[in-house]
């Protein structure tokens, strides 16, 4: 194929040696708390302008090394991806995967050392196959939570194994224009072009996966309890507040149960606290299992979890919250080979909402219905209604909310 123009291929290859090792030196520096792969990345990045740079100066050594050493390095680097792909789905390392096509691909490139053609039909077909583990790779026998960048990147590097196919079998209909890639003519040099401009593609797909999987790991940090996680207080309020004001306009019933695990600090001083959190954790397990869908469990300070029930009538939720009592009552926690016994006191707050009704009120209703079942002996639900008479005359007959964890318990 003969261009209007002609590639300065040595040139070229100075550039991308820069270009991509500069590119490593970028993704090296940046260092992440969860590195996820990007450092074999980096040093597939380096293997592949060191291919390159042996390309560019194999006339330097003797008997064509340069020649097997650059193909190697080039099929060293599509392994160091493969690599990379497994330590972002945090998997162990495929060593053999990895090594073998790397030894293929050196004693090939050794034996067809005179022979150009045969080398280009070698190294082309392992490569090819090599994409493809790192493809297979990136979408089973899981697929990426988060697909953008798992998208970009399988894309890129389908387009480069296509790339690879297309210039063996135009090998195979055409006698090489020289003895070597830098004398292969326009058709090589376009496909180093091709071949560098899918490298950049790709990497940018792996740095926007695990940039991705970083705002996932950080909005879920922001929106769930470390200790249980399940949803923490500010969620618990996001999600209360955007359910009250449907359940407001479509007049529908909502449920809300406040749950306190009783004689906590009793758990705390006897099994410290660690087993203290265990019973937590424990108790924030046994709260979602009965739970639909559209249900929610969070924990809203302390040992008090909330649980919000959308469309669910006063029978339902006492049903719920009779259920999840007497889960936890017969399910003791078990940490370091003791069971510890736990009880739950349950407020419950279940309305036909109407305009006015604001998610302050139901989590004050619910807390003085908890009140109640402390008071009344622990382990029991207790329920409470909303007094909308305060609604009218303003908050001076509301006592002030109890903050979460100041009843003894």
């Amino acid at each position: 194929m003969n261009l209007p123009y002609r590639f300065d291929t040595p040139s070229m290859l100075v550039m991308i040696i820069v270009a991509t090792a500069a590119m490593a030196l970028a993704i090296a520096v940046v260092r992440p708390a969860r590195r996820e792969g990007l450092g074999l990345w980096a040093l597939a990045l380096l293997a592949h302008a060191l291919a390159y740079v042996l390309l560019l100066t194999h006339a330097l050594l003797p008997d064509g090394l340069g020649l097997v050493l650059a193909n190697a390095s080039l099929s060293l680097a599509l392994a160091l991806l493969l690599g990379a792909v497994h330590a972002f789905h945090a998997r162990p390392l495929p060593r053999t995967p990895m090594a073998l096509p790397v030894l293929v691909v050196l004693l090939l490139a050794a034996w067809f050392a005179q022979d150009y053609r045969a080398r280009i039909l070698v190294t082309c077909t392992v490569w090819s196959l090599q994409i493809a583990l790192v493809v297979h790779a990136l979408w089973r026998p899981q697929r990426p939570a988060q697909s953008r960048g798992a998208w970009l990147l399988s894309g890129a590097l389908s387009v480069q194994a296509l790339l690879l196919v297309a210039r063996g079998l135009w090998f195979i209909g055409h006698v090489p224009p020289g003895p070597g890639f830098l004398q292969g003519g326009d058709f090589d040099a376009l496909a180093l072009v091709c071949s560098h401009a899918v490298l950049v593609l790709a990497s940018l797909g792996f740095i926007l996966l695990t940039k991705d999987r970083a705002d996932a790991v950080n909005l879920h940090l922001a929106s769930n309890d470390p200790l249980t996680e399940i949803p923490n207080r500010r969620q618990l309020q996001r999600t209360l507040a955007r359910d009250i004001a449907r359940a407001v306009r479509e007049r529908q019933p909502y449920a809300l149960l406040l749950v306190d695990v009783d004689h906590f600090k009793a758990v705390n001083d006897r099994f410290g606290h660690a087993g203290g959190d265990a019973a937590l954790r424990h108790v924030a397990h046994l709260l979602q299992q009965p739970l639909r869908q559209q249900d929610l469990v969070g924990r809203w300070g302390g040992e008090e979890f909330l649980v919000l029930l959308p469309a669910t009538s006063a029978t339902g939720a006492q049903l719920v919250a009779e259920k999840l009592r007497q889960r936890i009552e017969r399910t003791p926690c078990s940490h370091l080979g003791q069971d510890i016994a736990l009880t739950v006191s349950i407020g419950r707050c279940a309305e036909v909402l109407e305009p006015g009704d604001e998610p302050g009120h139901l989590v004050e209703t619910a807390d003085k219905a908890l009140y109640a079942a402390k008071r009344a002996g622990r382990n029991r639900v207790e329920s409470a209604s909303l007094p909308r008479m305060h609604l009218l005359r303003g908050a001076q007959a509301a006592p002030a909310r109890r903050p979460a964890g100041a009843e003894p318990t």
